[in-house]
């Protein structure tokens, strides 16, 4: 129980089948205290009951993350956390030129800004407390130009830079800052949206395959963990081999 004693906050973590939930599961288990966070409180119930039932200790905090004022009382209402995973994003498709403001502002409000303004308000009080773990869910299109994604693509690429300016701004804290880079995965809302197959978007990577969620979720629990306390600034690519071929 490696996490035991710690307390880890994952945001778009409140629905059945996605990424977040998949994350509690990995470091519920390792006996993290888990607070997870969404905007519908019946299917965030159902994220709590799944992690109850195994043991967890776990709660739900409604929160929406394009309201400023909301993520402020996010990290009040989590209190003093030792990890905080920064999952929730809001994918846009489409080509630049179908794309509206409103579409643009939504996807930067939770994507980025979400994540800015929680670790600005969380990783003082991981400071305080002796130290702690970020870690920012970017995408294989932070790197990669895919047609369709401009717009999701450049929130993950402003993640992955704010990662390693965290990294070398909370050093001396002893708060470790990383990104993990997810390829095709089947989340629910994926698969929902694009079939079991996503579009064979498995086939583009070495391993001809898209991702189990849970296997993401390992790294992502890896580094959230002292197991990776050397790595911080760290942008880990768990996609199978998409980016490297």
């Amino acid at each position: 129980m490696e996490l035991a004693g710690k307390t880890a906050l994952i945001t778009g973590s409140g629905a059945v089948g996605g990424l977040g939930h998949a994350t509690a599961r990995a470091l519920s288990a390792e006996g993290a205290d888990v607070v997870l966070t969404g905007v519908d409180p019946a299917r965030g119930a159902q994220v709590v009951d799944d992690l109850r039932a195994g043991g967890g200790v776990v709660r739900f905090v409604a929160a929406d993350l394009s309201d400023p004022a909301a993520v402020q009382r996010l990290a009040e209402d989590a209190g003093a956390v030792d990890i905080l995973i920064n999952n929730a994003s809001v994918m846009m498709f489409g080509p630049t030129t179908e794309q509206d403001i409103a579409s643009h502002d939504a996807a930067f409000a939770v994507n980025v800004r979400a994540p800015f303004l929680l670790t600005a308000l969380l990783a003082p009080k991981m400071a305080a407390g002796g130290g702690g773990s970020i870690v920012n869910v970017s995408s294989t299109a932070a790197g990669l130009g895919l047609p369709g994604m401009a717009l999701y693509g450049a929130t993950k690429a402003a993640l992955e830079s704010l990662t390693r300016t965290w990294a070398a701004e909370f050093a001396e804290s002893n708060v470790r800052v990383n990104a993990v880079a997810p390829g095709p995965m089947r989340t629910s809302k994926v698969v929902a949206a694009m079939g079991p197959d996503l579009g064979g978007m498995g086939l583009t990577t070495a391993l001809k395959r898209t991702s189990d969620p849970a296997e993401v979720a390992q790294v992502i629990a890896f580094l959230a963990s002292d197991r990776a306390s050397y790595v911080t600034g760290a942008v880990v690519a768990a996609d199978g081999g998409r980016t490297a071929v």
